[in-house]
């Protein structure tokens, strides 16, 4: 793909696709909905475009609101694909596994599917419709995108949360979504991807999770829905507390400092030496946990989540160890600031593959 259009790309799927895309070398051209819908932009970002994709909708309001707001932005869209010289190839829908089923916003969901449905059949264009279950991810807004995201946040934050209806949920992250939704693999790939589980089954994970991070350990991660919901905890975490201070035993002899420590899965470690004034990474991961620690010598970590312009710099020295971990979807570099050879030891929960690096160059 060359041009892809995309609706909701602010959002927190959104966001996620565009990581996803970015990893293509692809940049979405973003389409405004609602009041800040501009019908030539949007006919613009949609003429020529190999792929349309429509996540933008409206999901806690009043019902009204919920049921006008997802088929205006619907019909926005469809007047654009009809306005355009050259139709999208493909329009794919975001559509949820509520549609239908009753409630203003699975009424709401299901029109604008057909909405879409109609008009990407008029203007000869493939329409694919994605029926997402409950997403999770990285950076997930609590108490608005999900419960995952709520519970993150109560832990984060030293709270306990509690569960009041323990139900089944079928979870999908939403790395695996925006993969669904720009072709990446197909729809019918999606039930291997979600994973199902209770409420009171998910927060013990995450209540698992921060007993063992806050120790600076990793959990067993060495399953991707494990990887996947570990990540969107560290997500929150690293936004309130981004360094992990490490134990340092010195004495006569020296010193020894523990560097991690696993519960289960793979796991790769690396070190690197970097002359003064030069600059290493400068790329991001969607799904690789990666710590950094300085064993000698003087760098700056800087770190920027994609999308956005505000740099994070940490600096740090061999003398007081400090691990910094690497959020998903955050580009980062370290730089060595110091006068002296900068000894850096690295680690990944993954063994690199070099077909399927995971690594997508981004400077800070």
């Amino acid at each position: 793909m060359s041009k892809v259009a995309l609706t909701g790309g602010r959002g927190f799927l959104g966001w996620h696709t565009r990581a996803a895309l970015y990893e293509q070398g692809i940049e979405a051209d973003l389409i405004p909905v609602g009041g800040a819908f501009d019908p030539v932009q949007a006919k613009q970002a949609i003429n020529g475009a190999e792929r349309l994709i429509h996540i933008a909708g409206i999901n806690r309001a009043e019902d009204d609101e919920i049921r006008e707001g997802n088929i205006r932005f619907a019909k926005q869209v469809t007047d654009s694909i009809n306005r355009a010289d050259v139709p999208p190839g493909v329009v794919v829908y975001a559509n949820s596994t509520q549609a239908g089923n009753g409630s203003a916003y699975g009424d709401a969901k299901h029109s604008a599917g057909e909405i879409l449905r109609e008009a990407a059949e008029k203007a000869g264009s493939h329409f694919v419709e994605v029926k997402l279950p409950n997403l999770f991810g990285e950076h997930g807004r609590p108490f608005y995108n999900a419960v995952t995201a709520t519970f993150c946040h109560l832990l984060v934050e030293g709270s306990e949360p509690t569960v009041e209806n323990d139900k089944e949920l079928t979870l999908l992250h939403s790395q695996d979504a925006a993969d669904l939704l720009i072709g990446n693999c197909g729809v019918e790939e999606q039930r291997q991807r979600e994973q199902q589980e209770t409420v009171s089954g998910l927060l013990k994970r995450l209540q698992e999770f921060d007993t063992i991070y806050r120790r600076g350990e990793i959990p067993d991660i060495s399953e991707p829905f494990s990887r996947n919901l570990f990540n969107t905890y560290r997500s929150h975490m690293f936004l309130a507390s981004p360094e992990l201070p490490l134990v340092k035993h010195a004495d006569n002899r020296g010193s020894f400092t523990e560097i991690i420590r696993t519960y289960g899965g793979t796991g790769q470690t690396s070190f690197s030496t970097t002359v003064p004034g030069v600059l290493r990474g400068g790329h991001y991961h969607r799904r690789k946990v990666e710590r950094f620690l300085v064993l000698s010598g003087k760098a700056r970590i800087s770190l920027r989540k994609m999308f956005t312009d505000e740099i994070l710099n940490f600096d740090v020295t061999g003398d007081e160890p400090v691990a910094i971990d690497m959020p998903t979807m955050w580009t980062h570099s370290i730089e060595n600031t110091g006068s002296e050879i900068l000894l850096t030891n690295f680690w990944t929960d993954d063994h690199f593959d070099p077909n399927n690096p995971d690594t997508i160059v981004e400077a800070v």
